[in-house]
């Protein structure tokens, strides 16, 4: 009997080590997030986060942020009302955390460039230096910046340390944020996370 057992065991380590090396060969290269799980959000979760933000009166809002290896990405949601023209001091721009924006309802006009005019770092303590986008700088205007006219559909990247500006929003505009942040700098945010965030008011979204 107890050789049965011991050959059942060397038969399971024997099986959980064929497993291990078809998961991760060690002879190809590494995967940068060894074994990292997917993440899914559902259509009616970003749909809650431009509800809170209408109810609200909010702007930029975080849903996710994820381990990916290397990086973080994050996902946020980001409502804004009508514009019509370019706010004091308006212009963003992050140090190490890129973006890219898809629209997802309404129209607006954005300037995006490197040449920001009376650059002023944000303030450290600000949510969306803190927990969204790192570090970085407010403007006054983008000069020689490229305009975009932007509908439903448009996706525009904007690389870290390029300044972008809404100049314009006819009545409102609704995009999704992808934040590539390869240095780690804003925390993780998980779906449970997402789930007690929106089952309370908020205490005052990002600008």
């Amino acid at each position: 009997m107890k050789s049965i057992v011991i050959g059942l065991v060397g038969v399971a380590c024997s099986v959980a080590a064929l497993v291990a090396q078809s998961k991760i060969n060690p002879t190809d290269p590494q995967p940068t997030c060894a074994m990292c799980p997917g993440y899914y959000i559902a259509a009616s979760e970003l749909q809650a986060y431009t509800n809170k933000a209408v109810a609200e009166k909010l702007t930029d809002q975080q849903v996710r942020d994820v381990e990916i290896g290397k990086a973080h990405v994050g996902i946020g949601m980001v409502h804004r009302g009508k514009l019509d023209g370019p706010l004091p001091n308006s212009v963003a721009e992050h140090d190490q955390v890129s973006e890219v924006y898809h629209i997802i309802d309404g129209s607006a006009t954005l300037v995006v460039g490197p040449d920001i005019t009376n650059r002023q770092r944000r303030p450290a303590t600000l949510q969306t230096v803190r927990q969204f986008n790192g570090p970085g700088n407010n403007g006054s205007e983008v000069r020689n910046g490229a305009t975009f006219n932007l509908k439903a559909g448009d996706v525009v990247v904007i690389p870290a340390g390029t300044g972008h500006q809404f100049t314009k929003i006819d009545d409102h505009i609704d995009y999704l944020k992808v934040r590539i942040d390869p240095d780690k700098v804003t925390p993780l945010r998980d779906e449970a996370a997402s789930k007690a965030y929106l089952s309370k008011p908020s205490k005052g979204g990002g600008q």
